[in-house]
């Protein structure tokens, strides 16, 4: 673009105030060998003020999620759940015919990494842990983001691993910084989750979104610091690592086909944010 022209980013800036700057960054990081984002990548002005909107129903719907799981409910009623207040409020539950998936939510209870399906048999118990994933579509604009729910009073295994999981979440986002690097969030989890005696999942991670459900980068968790994609403002992806209290190794069910399990039996924790890089850090849309 030239200097005295409008940014295209829809800031209302010159692109020589706005995107001319970051743009040279990026341009500097690129001939040092990083790898860098895609102009298709950095979310525009309008597209972040929308994306926003389907983040704070996706908050929404895991809040309403949150005040009414309990024991003894099935997996199935909290999909009632997700189904009926998204639509009520004008959404579309993401997962619902994606890819074939038949539910419009993710419950991966105990032994299961992710990707659980709702079912009417599955009943929570006092001491299960679980995962409920919700994803979002509103006016087009995707979002997403998961909580662990601790059902009742539960061992001490499965709290300490919900916790370290919360931390290790944390600690990436603290790394969710401009100018750092996706490796520098994969080196935060994986090492404070080995520091606690867990694994991360490695082949399973995180992923650009806003626009499509799915969109580049994809985002491991166990990276070196200082590899993988350059994080620039506009980025918007998920921080979602899953931890595991024994071998990070899985398996998926050959039944329904989605479900992935511990290959250990071991129990699995995951927790997701979706965040926005800034200038100045990033700011989480959803969780």
């Amino acid at each position: 673009m030239e200097r005295n022209e409008m940014c295209w980013c829809g800031s209302g800036k010159k692109y020589k105030k706005c995107h001319r700057i970051i743009e040279d960054k990026i341009l500097y990081h690129k001939e040092k060998g990083d790898i860098v984002p895609t102009r298709d990548i950095l979310k525009t002005v309008s597209q972040i003020e929308q994306i926003k909107k389907s983040a704070e129903l996706n908050t929404a719907v895991l809040d309403h999620v949150e005040s009414h799981i309990h024991a003894g409910m099935s997996t199935e009623e909290i999909d009632r759940l997700v189904y009926d207040y998204t639509v009520a409020h004008g959404g579309i539950p993401a997962p619902l015919h994606y890819q074939g998936f038949p539910k419009s939510v993710c419950t991966s209870l105990n032994n299961e990494i992710c990707h659980g399906i709702p079912d009417d048999t599955i009943l929570l118990e006092e001491g299960d842990i679980i995962n409920v994933d919700v994803s979002t579509i509103l006016d087009g604009y995707f979002s997403d983001a998961s909580r662990m729910f601790i059902i009742g009073k539960t061992s001490e295994r499965a709290e300490r691993l919900v916790r370290v999981t919360e931390e290790c979440v944390k600690l990436g986002l603290e790394q969710a910084k401009p100018w750092n690097h996706l490796g520098d969030i994969a080196y935060a989890i994986n090492s404070h989750a080995k520091a606690n005696g867990y694994s991360v999942v490695e082949e399973i991670g995180g992923h650009g979104i806003g626009l499509e459900f799915h969109e580049d980068p994809w985002v491991s968790y166990v990276t070196p610091k200082g590899s993988e994609m350059l994080l620039v403002p506009g980025m918007i992806f998920t921080i979602e690592p899953m931890i595991n209290e024994g071998s990070p190794d899985f398996f998926v069910d050959e039944d329904n086909g989605w479900t992935v399990y511990t290959e250990d039996d071991g129990l699995s924790a995951q927790i997701e944010y979706m965040v926005l890089i800034t200038e100045d850090g990033a700011e989480v849309l959803t969780k």
